[in-house]
């Protein structure tokens, strides 16, 4: 229940502050080019609070439904306007003034994400050196010649520095199918260039293991098989063991790291165990049965001891950190790129080149915004600036009902010197509303099918 209270939280404040960055934009501009403001709405639905500010008497609403919002400004085509305001109509400003106002609503999530972004790099991001452990056989790691303890440099000529930059640069390769150079550092400390071969992967790996489809995975210092937390209602709990316990022997054979505890006992689920265990002074015997998880593995419900970890991987942890000029340009640099693939994948979806599975839904960012916060405030900036500009992009799209579907107007209206007729917009608005809900049925099935198959 505690992490369902979190989970709920971080993603209402999430889309919160997301929806409010986004409609100030639009806000602040239409104020700029004097357009009056009926509402500022966050939500849908019935008010919950309502509030009459300013000059103009905008209404502040919080509505029940927090999913999106809009800013609701004073326009002709939607009711009569009296003469002495019709300046101030939205209807009736430039071309220039009305695409500036629709622009700014994504531009507030772009420079949200910058400013996130440029904390991060100051504050320093920490993460682990990316050393690769031994490639399974006849993967393409494997035969590129990788080895165990290599330290991975630059990906296509991207430097990188941590096991998050790597992960971000092959999935960038990965789409386009293709060998993409590797720069290595080996154990003996020289520099080896290596060809990925990327043109196994498939649509559908990048939805499923694709690092494990390649052959590259994290290096894992050995360290011992002492227990941390025991999950209530486990079969370790069940069977009487504690945290601090140390595995030293698993039915007579030696266990002497965690990893050889973990093989054992995923590898006998519904088979009774019995673990020698080691209990400050004494040695006792505790047989426990792994229950089967999905994938026919076995699990206990354990999990390592924190400070075997920490000890284990503190000579692999690293911290990315710029100065506040530095940290600008990078800044900058994530913003976009995250947008240029965005907008890349969703162009790949388009043409089949990639799989609808891979498109997300409120549940899947509920999720994440959950499993963010529960990793600290590093880890839940990064995600509010990664779905910022996933926001950003999504509303540039061409769609009717979206601001990308207004800027096409705004264009067209540019280009034949008159306004689009309102027959035109009606047909484009229900064309934008079916494309919408087709997109929101995708991500709603997307998110139920990985809430029961993980």
């Amino acid at each position: 229940m505690a992490e369902l209270a979190i989970t709920i939280v971080a993603f209402l404040v999430t889309v919160g502050v997301l929806v409010v960055v986004h409609e100030f934009g639009h806000y602040s501009a239409a104020r700029l080019m004097d357009v009056k403001i009926l509402r500022f709405n966050i939500g849908f639905g019935k008010p919950l609070w309502l509030s009459r500010r300013g000059r103009d008497a905008t209404e502040w609403v919080i509505a029940s439904i927090p999913l999106g919002g809009y800013v609701k400004m004073l326009d002709e085509r939607e009711g009569p306007v009296p003469e002495r305001e019709r300046p101030r109509a939205f209807n009736n400003k430039s071309v220039a003034a009305r695409i500036f106002i629709v622009l700014a609503g994504p531009i507030a999530n772009f420079l949200l994400a910058l400013a996130l972004y440029w904390v991060l790099f100051v504050a320093g991001m920490p993460g682990d050196k990316p050393v690769l452990a031994a490639p399974a056989p006849n993967t393409p790691a494997a035969m590129a010649g990788i080895a165990e303890g290599d330290t991975v440099v630059a990906i296509s000529d991207e430097p990188v520095a941590t096991w998050g930059d790597v992960r971000w640069q092959l999935l960038k390769q990965a789409v386009k199918r293709e060998a993409t150079p590797i720069e290595l550092e080996t154990r003996a400390g020289s520099h080896v260039s290596r060809r990925l071969d990327l043109s196994v992967v498939t649509r559908d790996d990048l939805d499923h293991d694709l690092f494990g489809k390649l052959g590259i995975r994290a290096f894992r210092p050995p360290f011992a098989a002492r227990l941390g937390r025991i999950v209530p209602g486990s079969a370790a709990g069940q069977a009487g063991l504690a945290p601090n316990d140390l595995i030293v022997a698993i039915d007579g054979k030696r266990v002497a790291t965690w990893e050889e505890f973990t093989s054992a006992v995923s590898a006998n689920p519904g088979k009774p165990l019995a673990f020698d265990v080691r209990r400050g002074e004494q040695t006792r015997r505790i047989v426990a049965t792994p229950a089967l998880r999905p994938g026919g593995r076995g699990q206990l419900g354990v999990e390592p001891s924190p400070e075997e970890l920490k000890a284990a991987y503190a000579p692999y942890a690293t911290t990315v950190r710029y100065g506040p000029i530095d940290a600008l340009g990078q800044a900058a640099r994530k913003v976009w790129d995250l947008s240029v693939f965005s907008v890349k994948m969703l162009a790949r979806m388009v043409m089949g080149d990639v799989s609808w599975k891979n498109l997300s839904g409120p549940i899947t960012i509920a999720d994440y915004a959950g499993q963010s916060a529960r990793l600290g405030w590093i880890t839940s900036l990064g995600f509010l600036a990664l779905v910022s500009v996933s926001l950003g992009v999504l509303n540039l799209l061409p769609i009717p009902l979206l601001d990308g579907g207004h800027l096409v107007y705004y264009l067209a209206e540019i280009v034949k010197g008159t306004p689009v007729s309102e027959r035109t917009m009606e047909i484009g608005q229900r064309l934008g509303l079916a494309l919408l809900l087709g997109l929101t049925f995708f991500a709603f099935y997307n998110d139920i099918n990985r809430l029961f198959t993980g």
